[in-house]
This record gives structure tokens, sequence and C-alpha cells, in this order.
């Protein structure tokens, strides 16, 4: 029977490269959605003599990554506070009035009930 010479059982990694590749396993299982396709459309069609770098567009991307995640987990708390499985555009509304302050929530349903009569018209 040979020796293994690094004192590890056959056929496992150091440990060292276990903990990379749980890291980089990690790093793939999370959802990272990315805006910038949309950001550039929006930005093109209110401001179009005006460019965005690189490194601005991440920061807007991360920081919609961020208010997505606050709404989701907001709407989700309500969603269960109210014994609901089931998260609706009426929680996604309470958990933007919750999160957001000022007149910035009311703007916000505003233009989501825009958008939500325009892609389904009520019959």
């Amino acid at each position: 029977m040979a020796s293994n010479p690094s004192d590890e059982p056959a056929g496992e990694l150091p440990v060292e490269l276990v903990d990379d590749k749980k890291a980089h396993k990690i790093m793939h299982n999370e959802t990272y959605l990315d805006f910038s396709t949309s950001i550039h459309r929006v930005m093109k069609q209110m401001y179009p003599d005006i460019s965005i770098s690189t490194n601005s567009m991440e920061i807007i991307n991360s920081f919609i990554n961020d208010i997505f995640e606050r709404i989701a987990s907001e709407a989700s708390k309500v969603a269960a506070h109210s014994k609901k499985s089931t998260i609706t555009a009426r929680e996604i509304q309470a958990a933007v009035c919750i999160l957001l302050s000022g007149d910035l929530p009311r703007q916000a349903v505003s233009e989501a009930n825009k958008a939500m009569h325009k892609c389904f018209p009520p019959k």
C-alpha cells in the first residue's frame, strides 16, 4: 500500500482547496440580477445626449438590487403577518409604503398602477 505524502486520505482535497471551491460555489449560487440594459434604455429615453460610465452603472445596478431585496423581504414579512403564503401586488405595495419615506411611496404606487394598467388593462 502506497503512503500518501500529504498525510490526507486518498481522493480528498486539501482544506484550502475545499474552502475555495465552496466559496466559488456559493458565489455562483447567489442570484444577481443585472438591470444595466434596462437602466441604459430608460436613461437614453430621458436623456439621449448623456452617457454613463461602467462604474456608475455598477453602482446603480447594486442600488436597484438592494432595494429589490429589501422590498421582497418586507413583502414576505407582510404576507407572513397576514398568514398568506403568496406575495401579491398588495403586499409589495405595503412593503414599498413601509420602506420608503415622504412622497416617494405615493409616486411609486402611482407609477406601478400605471404600468399594471398598461400591461394588464382592466376588463
